[in-house]
């Protein structure tokens, strides 16, 4: 069981809107008599507590208005919701992001405003002919309309009353529907919900609202790691009862100097949004991909001693506050995670770029949930996550919120995976209670990561392969260097340098390395180009002469709906450390080993049961699968280098045939020979009933399925068509090596203990599977599959050898269990093969 747990964020980014809309229960019905606009002192009366910010808000009793100027009309204004307080049990925290849209007000007949959502679709410069077509073939959809209660008081302005927009459900105020099959909420119940405030800033307006819904489906437990266990209890509450949120909606108007668009490009790590471009003189329409990315701009003053390369301060800093929830005694150490992005953005030219602040407490005029600041939210949550999600201006790719969310049980984590990972080497790491220095270290490498991705960056899994495996084991090195080369570099802590190393836990804990550098550099250095076209030709540039294949400077990910067993470009992948691997997973078994050793003794002290012993191990066998992936992924992998066509070599090569035969050793010497370290009766026996198939069974299971499976034959095969068996591990010579590892016993006449007598029934089963897969006629329509390819033939050649080595074994073996087993295997293969038989 992986004991990593995360909340899925809801990627509203944008949320674009979608051709089709639901009805919106807030929609004004066509009335049969038009009612004539009353004055505005009869709708704004002398009861009318009023705040002056964006706009004006007016509440009267409990009803609220918005006083919309005419000039605003033509603005494009974000409506964003997030939650507030939830209620015990939900899957979503407060503080989420539960909705975003971008929309515009505009006049219509009959004392209306039309409410239209921006979708931002295709863009035409207005000196091509084609612009006309754009314009006369494009509308954004109208979603809602608004009565006009009153004109302002000038005749300039224009009143609604906006109690009923954010009570009832709708497109604009109310969840998404991806939340809301989440929550498993229904209808709003207008008779249980009511608006709590409204408050008006220079660029925003903030609504607090209290909102009970009826439950529909069951609420969809958080994401987990796979184990299908639930994350936090379900509600509990009936149907009936319903249940209730508090809510913060933000209106917030995006600036009229829109920020210039920044090419992306796939050999750096940034997050990116596009819109299809029309010219006259294209023979296809075009896609403009930008990265998204902060507004982070030099001061006009100061910018001829920018141009000279003296450090500025940026006009407007980037403020990052820690929630007043937070404990005191990790404040300081979140506050340091954010901060150490400075030294990063130096490279850009800036100094005191980012800033960490604690809340101020004190100050009236702070609100948490206002829209414009960025707050690190500490969650009361009893699963472990820490999510991160930001609004950006489709029109630009700025990022004009951003939220992190902190998970009380992520320290929970943290702490496991560092004295699983790094308790062999590091002393303080042996004990369930951390000292505040070294738990605070890990909350503040956990902190940075997660600052990374709000300012614009991606996972960079390809940065680790660019360390030297014997530079992870070198004290000295590593007092000056990121072990894994970034800090967008998923990986936990430093598992390869062993307890002789004398590795300080400066060199055991990630941070921001030269990649991250380099990427801040990149996408926040003010070139001074004026179009969007200089600008890219600047940074491309920058790309051909320093990201090179094999320099420190490399990104590589994978896509998004990869899954981490099944991953084509073994380079980028979660919890590999340095350029061999294999090696380095190696080393981390020994590591495990260590930590296995004294497992009873570094969870127990205080406590009177094993929970914490056997929270430990299952973390710990976490580990072993993660190395086992790293090992069997190599197999059939092709490596990809994006390059431009400048840049000499082909993207795509195989991996190197003697590191796949090198991992299929590891999977060997670690996985299929039993790990008799991991079965350790004297701790499995303090908290584990032998009831049913032990965890580290299940991971070696695992290994076989993905290795046999249909995706990674049919991947070797076609390596094997495209660069020629001379050059790439066949799938003949990976059975082989297998077959050989799994069944050597068998050729020595030696008994095989049960666990691995289980994996060699689990492997002819897994190599049937497949083979059956392949004796069917192929079907044209499908992109993988076994049919047609040589992999059934290969299958069926190395089946029928390990048969006849089974049976010629049997009369060496007294044995009843083995001559049984081997029986059972022979007629089992037999039988598939020849099935007359």
């Amino acid at each position: 069981m992986i004991r990593l747990k995360f909340i899925p964020v809801l990627t509203l980014a944008l949320l674009a809107v979608e051709i089709g809309y639901a009805q919106d229960t807030t929609a004004i019905k066509k009335p049969t008599v038009v009612a004539k606009l009353k004055p505005y002192n009869q709708v704004i009366t002398a009861k009318a507590i009023t705040k002056t910010g964006l706009f004006s808000v007016h509440q009267i009793d409990d009803r609220y208005y918005f006083e919309i100027p005419d000039e605003l009309l033509s603005r494009e204004f974000l409506f964003t919701t997030r939650l507030s307080k939830v209620p015990t049990g939900s899957p979503r925290y407060g503080g989420d992001l539960m909705n975003a849209i971008i929309v515009s007000f505009e006049k219509a007949s009959g004392d209306k405003l039309y409410v239209r959502a921006i979708t931002n679709a295709a863009q035409s410069d207005s000196i091509n002919v084609l612009s006309k077509a754009v314009r006369n073939s494009t509308i954004n959809p109208i979603i809602m309309v608004l009565e006009l209660k009153s004109r302002g008081l000038d005749g300039k302005s224009s009143v609604v009353d906006m109690t009923d927009f954010y009570l009832k459900d709708n497109l604009i105020s109310g969840f998404h529907p991806a939340a809301k099959k989440q929550l498993g909420t229904g209808a709003a119940a207008a008779d249980r919900s009511a608006l709590l405030s409204m408050n008006a800033f220079p660029g925003n307006i903030e609504i607090r609202s209290m909102k009970t819904y009826a439950l529909g489906a069951a609420p969809r437990p958080a994401a987990n790691d796979g184990d299908g266990g639930p994350a936090d209890a379900s509600p509990a509450v009936s149907g009936n009862a319903g249940v209730t949120f508090e809510i913060s909606n933000s209106v917030m108007v995006l600036a009229k100097d829109a920020m210039q668009l920044q090419a992306y490009d796939p050999r750096m790590g940034f997050k990116s949004d596009s819109y299809s471009i029309f010219t006259d003189k294209q023979q296809k329409v075009d896609e403009r991909r930008f990265i998204i990315k902060n507004r982070l701009e030099v001061k006009p003053e100061d910018l001829k001693r920018y141009q000279a390369g003296e450090l500025v301060e940026p006009k407007v800093p980037l403020v990052y506050y820690i929630d007043p929830a937070t404990p005191k005694q990790y404040r300081k150490y979140m506050i340091a995670g954010i901060n150490s992005w400075n030294e990063a953005f130096k490279g850009a030219g800036f100094k005191n770029a980012i800033i960490g602040k604690e809340w101020p407490e004190n100050d009236k005029s702070m609100d948490l949930e206002d829209g414009r600041l960025r707050v690190i939210r500490y969650m009361p949550a009893f699963s472990p996550f820490v999510d991160n999600n930001q609004v950006t201006d489709p029109r630009t790719g700025e990022i004009i919120q951003t939220y992190i969310g902190w998970s009380h049980s992520q320290v929970k984590t943290l702490h496991d995976w560092y004295m699983v990972q790094a308790g062999a080497v590091d002393a303080g790491a042996r004990s369930m209670q951390f000292s505040d220095e070294l738990m605070g270290a890990l909350i503040q490498a956990e902190i940075t990561r997660t600052v990374g991705f709000t300012l614009g960056l991606t996972e960079n899994l390809r940065s680790s392969t660019a360390v030297p495996l014997e530079k992870l084991r070198d004290k000295n090195w590593l007092a000056s260097n990121a072990f894994n080369n970034s800090i967008m570099d998923y990986n936990h802590y430093n598992y390869v340098a062993q307890p002789a190393d004398q590795v300080s836990r400066k060199g055991l804990i990630p941070r921001i390395g030269d990649y991250d550098k380099w990427a801040i550099k990149w996408a926040y250095t003010y070139t001074g180009a004026k179009d969007f076209e200089a600008d890219k030709k600047i940074r491309l540039a920058w790309i051909a002469n320093n990201a090179k294949v094999g320099n420190n400077l490399i990104f590589g990910s994978q896509a998004a709906t990869t899954s981490p067993n099944e991953i084509t470009n073994p380079a980028a992948q979660w919890e590999d450390l340095s350029n061999n691997p294999v090696k380095a997973a190696s080393l981390g078994i020994e590591n495990l080993k260590v930590v296995m050793a004294n497992l009873v003794k570094w969870t127990t002290t205080g406590d009177n049961t094993y929970y914490n012993t056997s929270d430990l191990y299952l973390t710990l066998v976490s580990q072993y699968s993660f190395l086992m992936r790293i090992a069997y992924t190599q197999i059939g992998g092709v490596n990809e280098d994006i390059k431009s066509i400048e840049q000499v070599g082909d993207v795509y090569t195989p991996v190197a045939k003697n590191i796949q035969k090198e991992a299929i050793a590891f999977l060997r010497d670690e996985v299929f020979n039993t790990p008799q370290w991991l079965f350790e009766p004297s701790v499995l026996n303090k908290f584990r009933k032998p009831a049913k198939k032990e965890e580290v069974t299940r991971m070696q299971d695992n290994a076989l399925l993905y290795l046999f499976g249909t995706n990674r034959l049919f991947r070797m095969n076609a390596a094997t068509m495209r660069f020629g068996k001379e050059k790439v591990y066949t799938v003949d010579e990976m059975l082989t090596d297998v077959i050989a590892g799994l069944f050597g016993e068998i050729k020595t006449h030696q008994l095989v203990d049960g666990n691995k007598r289980y994996l060699q029934k689990s492997a002819v089963a897994f190599m049937l599977k497949s083979l059956a897969e392949g004796d069917v006629i192929p079907d044209p329509t499908k992109d993988v599959q076994l049919a047609g390819t040589d992999v059934p033939v290969v299958l069926r050649s190395q089946l029928s050898a390990l048969m006849t080595q089974c049976k010629a074994a049997i009369p060496s073996y007294s044995d009843p269990v083995m001559v049984a087993h081997l029986k059972y295997i022979s007629d089992k293969i037999d039988h598939a093969l020849n099935p007359k038989n």
